[in-house]
């Protein structure tokens, strides 16, 4: 066992304890009323008080949601037009009992993806059929192109399935060794203290070391269930990694029965809207509507007047292209305004379908909020898709926002270190590291990335159809842009230990904030209307 992935280790529970000293709602708070830099939902839910709003519907394009969640089960959409159970496509829309929306990677057998590749894998193997064995001499100059892609993705992939391999073997020893701790204690891990621990007496090294870490997470208030938490998921991390996610010889598409390069077809899958991982799905969904006020939970950005529609579509692993541009039609199709999609990859072979869905959605008024992504690196038009910018072309999506992820603490730290950014791409920032919301079973857990930040928009995007339906979703992305509150600080640039100024990692140089948005929303009532400019807002503020 090297100390290296030790020392790993205890930094990653360390942030932990860390993360306690900040209110666990910190990103619904307001900087200048409650000192954090949240999203001032809670502001501008106080401001709004008394006044009428309307239904918004807010499709959840991921893992899946558990729509029977007490923070959520009351404001989980159902579709009007369906009866449930009775095996009818009742509304002759395509998809038989979608109740609470549609699941693009499951099977009519009532199978679900869970693992899947990721996309440079699919790619490899395509190109496997195509040219293995063949010699490179003898191709067209169209075929050397993707000759050579196929051998840059097998380099790629046996890199990554080497270096992953070693560590993956580790995390999984240093596991072997906590649980053989708690075996010893004759204890259920959650029952476990570290005072039990200190009391094993074992020669072992690796014990040892174990034991130094338990007993230094409890003099931070962490307890032996905390540090198997997560060990367990970041061993269930690598494990997806390894024989998932890179492993050429996976493939879990024929659960869903259909063809991934037909792009016509879209009428597959089944109706089960949570799946058998929908813990990232239904994180995102607190974060956007979590019902407000109910003296359980967390307080969603969006407020009571605003339903989930979960269109299940990302495993874990990369999604099919195929599969997001008909879950942004579904999203279209049967009544959402606003469209979360807080995922993304590093190859896209049939863009072209993507950017048409989202046409189709700007054609229909449909506001779509997108994760920056979490690689810590500028965002380019060919390192993270979907995008805003149609392939080929400098033509670009009307309705469409990108989000980066923020912290809690007003200082050179204030961007997440995770989070992708570009001052032209990027469009804002949001709430994203240590972000405390719902998940399965009713349970709450706090998550980082920018696939909490997206929602963070998604939910201020709701507040405002909600509250002022005569906006158009162009108005509104201009809305939430334009009363992005400024930072004026030095901060380090995600990814390194270069200082920068915040104004230079996305377009606005700001965060989303939704009481300044309501303000502006209010100067800006129909479609015919001109957004006040940045100054203004500032001044409501």
């Amino acid at each position: 066992m090297k100390q290296i992935l030790i020392l790993a280790l205890a930094f990653m529970v360390t942030g932990l304890s860390a993360q306690m000293e900040t209110p666990k709602n910190w990103w619904d708070l307001d900087r200048t009323d409650d000192s954090f830099p949240g999203v001032s939902a809670k502001k501008a839910h106080d401001y709004l008080a008394g006044k009428t709003s309307q239904k918004v519907v807010v499709a959840v394009i991921d893992s899946g949601v558990d729509v029977e969640h007490e923070d959520l089960k009351d404001i989980i959409w159902t579709n009007p037009g369906e009866i449930a159970g009775n095996g009818i496509d009742d509304d002759n829309n395509g998809y038989v009992d979608d109740m609470h929306g549609w699941n693009f990677i499951g099977g009519k057998d009532g199978q679900n993806v869970n693992y899947e590749n990721l996309e440079i894998v699919r790619l490899y193997n395509t190109y496997h059929k195509k040219y293995n064995n063949r010699n490179r001499d003898g191709l067209s100059k169209a075929e050397k192109a993707e000759y050579d892609a196929y051998k840059e993705y097998e380099t790629i992939i046996d890199e990554k399935i080497e270096s992953l391999a070693p560590t993956y073997a580790q995390y999984t020893a240093i596991m072997d060794g906590l649980e053989g701790i708690i075996k010893a204690t004759g204890k259920k891990v959650e029952d476990v203290t570290a005072e039990d621990v200190a009391a094993i007496e074992t020669k072992d090294m690796a014990t040892t070391q174990i034991k130094g870490i338990i007993a230094n997470q409890a003099a931070q208030g962490n307890s032996v269930a905390d540090l198997h938490g997560e060990l367990e998921g970041a061993l269930n991390y690598f494990k997806s990694q390894v024989e998932f996610n890179y492993n050429k010889d996976f493939d879990a598409r024929d659960i869903v029965g259909d063809n991934p390069g037909n792009l016509d077809d879209r009428n597959y899958g089944n109706n089960e809207v949570e799946g058998p991982d929908a813990g990232h799905g239904t994180h995102v969904a607190g974060i956007i509507a979590a019902v407000r006020d109910n003296n359980i939970g967390v307080n969603g950005v969006g407020g009571a007047n605003v339903e989930i529609m979960s269109i299940r579509t990302v495993p874990n692993g990369d999604e099919r292209d195929k599969d997001v541009a008909n879950a942004i039609r579904y999203a279209v199709d049967n009544g959402a305004s606003v469209i979360n999609m807080s995922f993304g990859k590093g190859y896209s072979p049939y863009k072209k379908a993507v950017d048409a869905a989202m046409k189709y959605a700007e054609k229909n008024d449909v506001l779509l909020v997108h994760a920056a992504g979490n690689d810590g690196k500028m965002l380019t038009l060919t390192n993270n898709y979907p995008n805003d910018t149609y392939l080929g072309k400098k033509k670009t999506i009307k309705t469409y926002i990108t989000v980066g992820a923020s912290s809690a603490s007003y200082d050179e730290s204030l961007p997440a270190s995770f989070s992708n950014y570009n001052k032209k791409m990027v469009d804002v920032f949001a709430p994203g590291r240590g972000i405390y919301s719902t998940t399965p079973g009713d349970e709450y857990e706090s998550n980082s990335g920018t696939s909490m930040a997206a929602p963070m928009v998604a939910g201020i995007a709701a507040l405002l159809r909600s509250y002022f339906p005569d906006l158009k979703a162009k108005q509104v992305r201009e809305i939430i842009l334009e009363s992005a509150i400024p930072v004026n600080l030095q901060v380090t640039k995600p990814g390194s230990e270069e200082t920068i100024s915040f104004a230079d990692l996305s377009a606005t140089g700001g965060l989303a904030n939704a009481y300044t948005a309501v303000k502006m929303a209010e100067r800006t009532k129909g479609k015919k209307k001109k957004v006040a400019k940045r100054d203004e807002a500032l001044k409501m503020y």
